[in-house]
């Protein structure tokens, strides 16, 4: 019975008249009733019929029919890649990870399409969009649009980390090496800088740690980067309260060269010789052997001429920065997640897919002989097979690393190689 009518019952009835204590009783129990039954209403899940069938077909015939309603540009503008790489990605990580493929749920209805899941995660990367944006559009949810994202990174981490995050390997070596030598540094492997991403719903207790020198809680990307701004090497997640010495020393950026499996590297600079690759660096880090930085206040045309050209060549890693943040949305705002490590693979998998980017744009746009690819007789990672390093020759190529008097006459041999090849022109 519901509880108004049962109130106007008791009221009406002549045997409850005098008792006021129990007519109290029954007062308080049928408010407490209507309470009750008006907060399961509200709390009650609302069913709304998406039409994700007829979102799944528009779609489709939008970006992916044979005769598609908007062009491959827009296509490429939009998803900030071709079609054809898109499609890529989407059958291997389909392959990979079952959630992606379409099923039918206990009522026998069709579930969302695989196309319709991995749109939702590019549109959030691509524009930084909030998880119940594209609902309108594609007819996903908040909560599976996030748990989609989620799949989709871990699922493109696991299928291409291991050829787009990769370390430098001896083919890639000898073109980077000639690269360099063309614009005026031999030996010159790639540039080196840290770049900062806020973090907005860091969680209170551990804000004193992330807090660095913007007065905001933020997290320490530190990458490598090449001329074509391909990023080689990426160690993300130390709070933003460490600085680029301090990230550098957690880095694993120097381990195969320690270890003595890093390709080999020799070159001749102003007569004098050297075998161990270098850096381009800004004024913060150490002077090593294995950094090139430049002259903050030079004096003479030779000093000028070098810090010019240090300068410039050393971009390549503000670029890639500026790129990555450009085709990449969510890395360019602010951190709305509250999980460290699914802003982890949210940087991670923003970097392979940039990368994937840059592999595929090079291929049609020609330059064969720089091609990152490896040759199909060169492993992606090469297994070596001799001893392990013993400690005293660990010690030694550490040291090696950090020598400051290589640091100090590489800088004089590059300045006099610079300004003979090109100061006096």
């Amino acid at each position: 019975m519901a509880p108004n009518r049962l109130l106007n019952l008791i009221m009406n009835d002549s045997s409850f008249s005098d008792s006021d204590d129990e007519l109290e009783i029954f007062q308080v129990v049928a408010t407490y009733e209507s309470e009750r039954d008006s907060s399961s209403s509200r709390n009650r899940r609302t069913v709304i019929n998406c039409n994700t069938f007829g979102a799944q077909n528009q779609l489709f015939d939008d970006y992916f029919a044979e005769s598609p309603i908007f062009p491959l540009h827009y296509f490429r503008r939009r998803f900030r890649m071709s079609r054809s790489l898109f499609l890529r990605i989407h059958d291997a990580v389909k392959a990979h990870e079952p959630y992606f493929i379409q099923k039918r749920n206990a009522a026998r209805k069709l579930g969302l399409s695989s196309l319709q899941k991995m749109t939702v995660a590019f549109r959030m990367l691509a524009y930084g969009a909030p998880a119940d944006s594209v609902d309108e559009y594609v007819r996903i949810g908040a909560t599976t649009a996030l748990k989609s994202l989620r799949r989709f990174l871990r699922a493109v981490i696991e299928v291409f980390s291991e050829e787009y995050l990769r370390s430098p390997n001896a083919d890639d070596v000898a073109k980077l090496l000639a690269v360099g030598e063309l614009r005026g540094f031999p030996g010159m492997l790639r540039s080196l800088d840290c770049m900062h991403w806020e973090w907005k719903n860091c969680p209170t207790t551990w804000q004193g740690m992330y807090i660095g020198h913007a007065n905001k809680p933020t997290i320490n990307l530190e990458a490598v980067a090449s001329y074509d701004l391909w990023i080689w090497h990426a160690n993300f997640g130390l709070p933003g309260s460490h600085n680029d010495l301090n990230v550098l020393d957690g880095s694993s950026l120097f381990d195969e060269v320690s270890l003595g499996r890093a390709p080999p590297v020799n070159y001749t600079i102003n007569g004098n010789e050297y075998n161990m690759g270098y850096y381009l660096v800004d004024g913060i880090y150490p002077q090593w052997a294995s950094f090139v930085k430049t002259i903050p206040s030079p004096q003479g045309n030779k000093k000028f001429f070098f810090a010019q050209q240090q300068e410039s060549t050393r971009k390549d890693v503000e670029r890639a920065f500026g790129v990555l943040q450009a085709r990449f949305a969510i890395v360019r705002g602010l951190g709305q997640l509250w999980d460290k490590k699914t802003l982890k693979d949210i940087m991670l998998t923003c970097i392979i897919l940039h990368n994937m980017i840059i592999e595929d744009e090079r291929d049609h746009n020609g330059a064969p002989n720089l091609n990152y690819d490896p040759l199909e007789h060169t492993p992606l990672v090469e297994v070596s097979h001799e001893r392990t390093v013993d400690l005293v020759e660990f010690i030694q190529r550490s040291h090696q690393i950090r020598d400051r008097g290589t640091h100090s006459q590489l800088q004089a041999d590059l300045i006099e190689h610079l300004w003979q090849m090109y100061g006096q022109s």
